[in-house]
């Protein structure tokens, strides 16, 4: 597990036995409790969890902990680990998912493969069948590290109470350290019930990144310099590495063209003159050098193939650096020193090629989009096309929401026309793509951004594999505006299936299920909307409510997003 930014910790973490006084700057507990003030140490404030007997002790350190922890239970063990995800992603902060053994922890796999894809720094503590009886059939007794290991950082069992503190403080250290990601441990039960006695947690701060190559950076600085139509990429890892304000200097002082993915977004405003996001196509096309900072070559970026044009990837640790791109260049370190070290290399040496007529052809393409745009977002077609949705709900967005995808079809065209005005304001599943993870991260997000608008984009398919944790957000009191295109069918296979065979199976729904009703039933608020002309109204309720609420808008299976890839 441990790295150049993961230490070793033995030292400080002594294997102290129970019946030995306590020394000083010790503490003495059951191993649960002594994991919360890890945990605490670590800057964690709440342990996302549903009840179990295995993880008893947990719950006990979080309640009499000072100050206590916060206990916030579901209805589903993955809306659990997928909010643990979500408060990853938004504070930069390890979040915590404490699952029972056995089938608690395999509900959970999901969301830790999610956060492993997306760089999402969390720890996942499982229950585990108890040591003494370990091979004799106990409940759900199951050797589950194995089964965690190949998504996430690490798994392993912490045997006994005494490893417990050490190993989750590591288990934390390495989640928050570059390349962030999940961290799984799990303890058998009669250890977690035991006592140990360990040196007194001290508080954690965030871990930076190791320092690049300066002659790396140099060389990327020198690429830029001489580009005459470069275009840079920004994505999730710029702000989880918190290299948010280190891009934009560079954005702005350098004036070079940004296109945004994933936690990117926002780094340059929505509408700022060089976010050029609504001109990605030609943007791509007809660059001559692109720089990819903070996010995978993956199928969202063609695999690092664009046109001729010469690729830099710049990256927050060695091994996310692509392997199968053609690279003319590429870094890897903390992501403030790169792009701070690639603008002074550009004042050192300025650039060459002037880039005024670049951004200024960009510049026209964006507004000849938003042109383009304005007929779909003012639409008044029946049934309702998605995109007049967005083009009710982006101008009621304040400038600190959170904006949360949770679909196929109908979450694409949000990422065409919401463009997130501060950064740490959009979350979606990244290159993993998982349904059903909305809900979990409504539930971060109204945590982590209590006074902001939280925004959970639903479609109607991904709504079924969590609806029932709004149970959740009534019982602990945490509104969030939910907004469903119901088209009743699942759009992102079924016309893909038509253009392969001539016709679909399968991909239908019931059609307008009335999902606002079992909102209502579960103790929120909602209701279905018909004609665009109501869908402003139904979100200005929405947002008015005190509780939960779904706006479920009913709109046209055929309208379907037009994309360019298929993820293969």
């Amino acid at each position: 597990m441990t790295d150049a930014t993961t230490p070793e910790t033995t030292e400080i973490w002594p294997d102290l036995t129970a019946d030995t006084p306590v020394p000083e700057g010790h503490v003495r507990g059951h191993a649960g409790e002594l994991a919360v003030a890890v945990a605490q140490a670590h800057g964690v404030e709440t342990m996302f969890t549903l009840s179990g007997a295995h993880v008893f002790p947990l719950y006990d350190g979080a309640v009499k902990a000072e100050p206590a922890m916060r206990l916030l239970d579901v209805r589903h063990e993955q809306t659990a680990a997928f909010a643990a995800e979500a408060t990853g992603k938004l504070t930069r902060v390890p979040g915590l998912a404490v699952l029972t053994a056995g089938p608690g922890v395999t509900n959970g796999v999901s969301a830790i493969a999610q956060a492993q894809f997306a760089g999402s720094p969390m720890v996942v503590v499982g229950g585990r069948a108890p040591q003494n009886r370990w091979g004799s059939g106990s409940l759900q007794e199951l050797d589950q590290p194995p089964i965690v290991a190949s998504v996430s950082k690490d798994a392993r069992t912490l045997m006994t109470a005494a490893d417990v503190a050490p190993g989750l403080d590591q288990a934390f250290r390495a989640a928050g350290s570059s390349h962030r990601g999940p961290v799984f441990v799990d303890v058998p039960m009669d250890e977690l019930f035991a006592q140990a006695t360990v040196a007194a947690p001290t508080a954690v701060g965030a871990m930076r990144g190791a320092e690049p190559d300066p002659e790396a950076v140099a060389r990327v600085a020198a690429l830029l310099a001489d580009a005459a139509r470069p275009v840079l990429v920004l994505g999730t890892d710029v702000w989880a590495d918190r290299a948010e304000e280190a891009a934009l200097r560079l954005v702005e002082t350098a004036g070079v063209p940004t296109l945004t993915n994933g936690m990117g977004r926002g780094v340059v405003p929505g509408g700022h003159p060089l976010l050029v996001t609504k001109a990605r196509s030609r943007a791509l096309k007809e660059a001559d050098l692109v720089v990819v900072v903070g996010t995978p070559l993956d199928f969202r970026l063609s695999y690092g193939v664009f046109g001729d044009a010469q690729v830099v990837h710049v990256a927050d640790s060695p091994g996310q650096l692509s392997a199968h791109a053609s690279l003319a260049a590429s870094v890897a370190g903390d992501l403030t020193s790169v792009l701070d070290g690639v603008l002074a290399g550009l004042e050192r040496s300025p650039r060459k090629p002037d880039w005024a007529a670049w951004v200024a052809t960009l510049q026209d393409t964006v507004r000849a989009g938003i042109e383009r745009d304005r007929a779909l977002l003012t639409a008044e077609a029946d049934p309702i096309h998605p995109a007049r949705i967005y083009g009710e709900l982006v101008p009621r967005l304040a400038e600190d929401a959170v904006v949360i995808g949770d679909g196929g079809d109908f979450v694409s065209f949000a990422g065409k026309f919401v463009e997130p005005q501060r950064p740490g304001g959009w979350l979606d599943p990244g290159p993993y793509g998982c349904l059903g993870a909305g809900l979990g991260a409504a539930i971060a997000a109204r945590i982590a951004r209590p006074s902001s608008q939280v925004v959970l984009l639903l479609g109607d398919g991904a709504a079924g594999f969590s609806l029932m944790d709004v149970d959740t957000l009534v019982r602990h009191n945490l509104p969030v505006v939910m907004i469903m295109g119901n088209n009743s069918a699942w759009g992102l296979e079924k016309g893909p299936m038509q253009m392969l065979y001539g016709y679909d199976v399968i991909a239908d729904l019931a059609p307008r299920t009335a999902y606002d009703e079992v909102v209502k039933a579960l103790g929120g608020g909602g209701e279905t909307v018909t004609d665009p002309r109501q869908i402003g109204a139904a979100i200005d309720r929405a947002f008015a409510a005190d509780v939960p609420y779904l706006v479920n808008v009913i709109t046209d299976v055929d309208a379907a997003y037009p994309r360019a890839t298929f993820g293969i």
